[in-house]
């Protein structure tokens, strides 16, 4: 997903009235950003074939002598038994960063210079990592080789193969999901014991599936449905990415299965409501095709009631430029926002960005009954702040 911070269509107020609806998103962490990937995936380290191809050498090699701690650090030397790439010579001795104390073979790279890399391999890894396409080759052809990867039995190759699906892009997903197998994702998605981030992505993999093949729609349809009317508590992992899967297979149908779940409801869980505001912004970013951007618009100024996400659900409309909801947000300055700053906060910048009439009298309401806190709270809005996480 890419984006930048765009002056928001009909925004009649000027230049700051636009920035300050820049400068909400991105103190919230919505601004999108340049770098492509799931959304739902959580933070995800480069692959192998990245840190491969990015070496300046690689080899392979084996341990050479116990491990020492400089500063924190543990370093290891090892034995270069085959030299892959690079100028390193057969035999050479290097001493390597080593996450824990290598037996044995190991993969060697060579991160900068004299600044090498040792990670624990066997013969299964090392042919992973050598057979890996290079970074350089289009993504859905990369995709496609990891796809039989995933949940791999060795736990590093799965590991490797989630990360090179989670830092791609979702065209990039749609590309190469001829080569997922829907009845792995449909399993995966309802086995407790899966990660959670990899419960998201094959929730939305499992999506991408169901629009490209007739033959198995209504299976992948069927698993999200279940996966969304299944029990569980405001913690159940990787919800979002089936809320996404869900809208990325069915669209509006979609929404309104969600609707009838009750997560729209004003006391919807907290966790659920988060999950699918996460899933509503990706729906804004990549499914307009499908499902109509008003649609989304609307069901993320129904969350506005939600105590746990009113105030992100108030930036996300203001950075949709979706000014319908303004009374809604407005009535949030007395109602919720009496007990919750980040509200109030909100509700400022969403009424100051807003062209509307309706907002410019909400302002003059909320300013004259308490205009220190108004005029706090239009400060506020103007500061990014960084994320908790």
């Amino acid at each position: 997903m890419t984006g930048s911070c765009r002056r928001p269509a009909g925004l009649a107020r000027g230049g700051a009235a636009a920035w300050l609806a820049c400068l909400i998103a991105a103190a919230a962490g919505l601004a999108a950003t340049e770098a492509p990937g799931c959304p739902f995936c959580g933070s995800v380290s480069p692959s192998l074939a990245e840190r491969r191809d990015a070496a300046l050498a690689l080899a392979i090699g084996e341990s050479a002598g116990p491990v020492t701690d400089r500063d924190g650090v543990f370093l290891q030397p090892c034995r270069v038994r085959q030299p892959l790439r690079g100028p390193i010579a057969a035999d050479a001795l290097v001493s390597a960063r080593v996450a824990a104390p290598i037996e044995g073979t190991a993969l060697l790279l060579e991160e900068a210079p004299a600044r090498w890399q040792a990670l624990a391999a066997n013969e299964t890894l090392l042919a992973h990592v050598v057979g890996a396409p290079a970074v350089t080759a289009p993504a859905a052809e990369r995709l496609t080789w990891f796809a039989t990867r995933l949940e791999h039995p060795d736990p590093r190759i799965a590991e490797d193969a989630f990360a090179e699906f989670g830092r791609a892009s979702f065209q990039a997903l749609c590309a190469a999901a001829g080569a997922l197998d829907a009845e792995n994702l449909r399993s995966w998605i309802a086995e407790p014991g899966i990660d959670e981030r990899r419960r998201g992505f094959y929730g939305l993999a499992l999506g991408v599936v169901a629009t490209q093949s007739a033959e198995k729609q209504a299976a992948c349809r069927a698993a999200l449905r279940a996966a969304l009317e299944a029990p569980a508590d405001d913690f159940r992992a990787g919800f979002d990415g089936i809320l996404a899967g869900l809208l990325v297979a069915e669209g509006p149908r979609g929404l309104r299965a969600i609707e009838d779940r009750g997560l729209l409801a004003a006391d919807a869980r907290a966790g659920d409501a988060r999950h699918l505001l996460a899933a509503l912004r990706f729906a804004w970013e990549e499914l307009a095709a499908t499902l109509p951007r008003e649609a989304t618009a609307a069901a993320t100024a129904r969350l506005l009631a939600n105590p746990a996400v009113a105030a992100d659900a108030t930036i996300d409309l203001a950075r949709y430029a979706a000014w319908e909801p303004v009374d809604a947000v407005a009535g949030l300055w007395g109602t919720l926002g009496r007990d919750d700053p980040l509200v109030r906060r909100a509700v400022a910048g969403y009424l100051t960005a807003c062209p509307r009439e309706a907002a410019r009298a909400a302002e003059a309401r909320i300013a004259a009954a308490d205009p220190e806190a108004w005029q706090a709270a239009r400060r506020a809005a103007t500061l990014p702040v960084r994320n908790a996480d």
